[in-house]
């Protein structure tokens, strides 16, 4: 197959080797500007995605304490987090390295200082550690499988207390995932319904 027919590469994949082609994005978000450096084979590098600016609105962090991002792309969510209060510690993870590295320059030109961003697969960068809230915009081109995967790996990681939000398409995972919080943590709340989109909530009892 030559270049010209080779089908762009996902997002998921662990290390793009398309060639970088790099943007810049600024977006309004909890009323404050945002800048995020994208580029090309990461997640919605035009813009920052519908999906994501509907998590970011209905997102419920603690005042302090841990927080991962899990699948944070080039960071929205994990910046945007960290920003609400000093005193929260936020990890950003990404199976795609591309995107950890413009995650990594996206934390520093937003000038947060309590982030830090960590290459792997799902949960495996942050074994050993526990969080009080956990936030996904899940990878769903990569599978519902994958998908509930990050829904039944939370637990583990987080302590007596914590949450759980991730959203989803209400079109793709109205149904099934509802069930699949239940099983992992046995309750489940949405916290809104926009655009058609909702966002989900499991707390750790």
């Amino acid at each position: 197959m030559n270049r010209k027919n080779k089908p762009p590469e996902h997002y998921f994949s662990s290390t793009p080797t398309s060639e970088a082609h790099f943007g810049i994005i600024r977006a309004s978000l909890c009323g404050r500007t945002f800048e995020f450096l994208t580029s090309s084979s990461v997640f919605s590098k035009k813009k920052v995605d519908l999906g994501t600016h509907v998590l970011i609105d209905a997102m419920v962090l603690p005042q302090k304490g841990t927080v991962l991002d899990i699948g944070c792309g080039y960071g929205a969510i994990g910046i945007v987090a960290a920003a609400f209060s000093s005193q929260l510690h936020v990890v950003m993870t990404d199976v795609n390295m591309r995107a950890v590295q413009l995650a990594k320059q996206n934390v520093n030109a937003n000038h947060i200082g309590n982030a830090e961003v960590r290459y792997g697969y799902l949960y495996e960068p942050v074994l050993g550690l526990y969080f009080d809230c956990v936030l996904s915009n899940p990878p769903v081109s990569a599978g519902m499988d994958t998908v509930k995967a990050i829904i039944e790996g939370a637990p583990k990681l987080m302590t007596a207390g914590g949450s759980f939000q991730m959203v989803i398409r209400s079109k793709i995972g109205a149904k099934s995932l509802p069930d699949a919080f239940l099983e992992a943590f046995g309750n489940c709340e949405i916290l809104t319904r926009e655009s058609g989109y909702r966002v989900l909530m499991g707390k750790l009892c």
